[in-house]
Parts: structure tokens; sequence; C-alpha cells
């Protein structure tokens, strides 16, 4: 199985490997202009040389988005779980949530920079309100998913609805909880690069939307790797802790025979 798993990875890291060629190639070939479409390797040279500048705005992204995230999953799950265990909070509060994940996030962050101002606060309340919305379905479907007779057996033998909730349903929802941070974390970076394109002079949104404006597509190009990076890798801590946490409910190695 162990070489299986290696394999399916190697190939997959070839694949990507392959998926910059045929992008250095093909701009190579086309004589496409760097103001149109950058080369990977004009991307990753332009990231080099400039990192001692980018460093402090990858901080910055970095630091709001972290900020924004926690306090969308603590929101997320508070939220969630009443609307699980709660049929008047699932009928009350769940339209609200629907309507108001529905606005573009683009039409708040003017808001949040009216009450407060441009700068960190704006960004982290963006991320925050564009990332909890995913944990707060994903607990309340978790916890309205539990087996009715799981419930039962545990009031025969004289458990409160916060037993059931704190023993049976809050780790019935871990496989859950975990899909939506994976999701929302992604989610968060998006807030916080919206709201530093718009009201903010650091991060790696304001340094995309300076290189842009001033047509360096190489700056842009290296701010959405940087952003793609940061991305991947927690989405990765996300998956090793989810393999941890709940390897309990893991029945098999998904796409271990493709």
């Amino acid at each position: 199985m162990r070489k299986i798993i290696n394999r399916q990875r190697r190939r997959s890291f070839g694949l990507i490997a392959l998926f910059f060629v045929g992008w250095e190639v093909a701009c190579l070939v086309s004589g496409m202009s760097d103001l149109i479409l950058p080369r990977p390797s004009q991307v990753f040279t332009t990231m080099f040389q400039r990192m001692p500048i980018l460093w402090p705005h990858i901080l910055q992204t970095l630091m709001t988005t972290m900020i924004g995230f926690a306090l969308g999953v603590a929101l997320g799950v508070v939220l969630g779980a009443v609307i699980g265990v709660s049929r008047t909070a699932y009928e009350t509060a769940y339209p609200l949530l629907i309507g108001f994940s529905s606005i573009p996030k683009v039409a708040v962050v003017p808001i949040f920079v009216l009450w407060f101002g441009s700068g960190t606060v704006p960004a982290v309340l963006t991320a925050l309100s564009i990332c909890f919305f995913p944990i707060v379905v994903n607990i309340a479907t978790g916890l309205a998913t539990t087996e009715p007779e799981l419930e039962d057996v545990l009031k025969a033998l004289g458990a409160s609805k916060l037993d059931i909730l704190w023993n049976v349903g809050l780790p019935r929802t871990m496989p859950f909880f975990f899909a939506s941070l994976k999701v929302a974390v992604t989610y968060a970076f998006v807030g916080t690069v919206l709201s530093e394109t718009v009201a903010s002079n650091r991060g790696i949104g304001n340094v995309m939307m300076t290189a842009s404006s001033n047509f360096n597509v190489p700056m842009v190009f290296a701010g959405l790797f940087i952003l793609a990076g940061m991305g991947i890798a927690l989405y990765v801590v996300f998956s090793l802790i989810e393999s941890r946490v709940t390897g309990w409910a893991n029945r098999k190695n998904d796409f271990a025979a493709a």
C-alpha cells in the first residue's frame, strides 16, 4: 500500500511539474508578452528577487487571515452547534445566514471601512464573514445527522442533552468539521486579499494592486503564487491534523487503487 501511495504522489508531482513546463514552453513558442502572461521562470525570479520587500506583506496577510479564520471558526462552531440541536434556531437563523452568505463580500468591505477605517480590522472582518458559513453548515449537518436511535439509548441511560452533545454529537461532527476547515481557510485568504486590494496599504493584496497599476504583471503573478502556496500549506496542515483526529472515520485510502 505504501508503494502505491508513493507512486501516486510521484505521478501527481510529475504532472504538476509538466504543467509548469508546458506553460513555460507555450509562452516561449508563442512569443507571449509579459504584459499578458509571464513565464513561470519570470514569476519565480521576481518572487525571489523581491522577497525582502514581499516578506512583511506576506506576514501581514498571513496574520490577518489566521485571525479572521480563528474568529470565523469560533463563531461557526457556536452557531452550528445551536442550529444543529435546535429546530427553532435552525428555522430562524438559517435563512439569515444564507442571505448574508449570498451578499458579495466586496459590497461589505466599504461598510467595514466606514465603521473601522482602513487597515487590518476590515480585512479580519472580511475574512471572518466569508469563512464562517461553511463551518456553520457542516457542524449543523453533523449534529443533525446523529442517529436518533443512539440518542434514544443514551436518554434511556439517563444522559442529558448536554451529555449527548458533548460525548456523541460533537465527536460525530469531527469529519464534517475538518472538511469545512479545509474549505474555510482558502475562503479566508480570499476575504483578506479582497479587503487589502480595497482598503489597505499593506499585505499581498495591496502589493498585487500596486503592481497591476504599474503593469508589473510578473509581480502580480508572484502574489498569486504566494497566496496559492500559503493556502496549500494550511490545507496540508489541517489534513494532517484531520488524519490524526478523525482516523476512525476513514474507511479506506481514497484513490489508492487509481
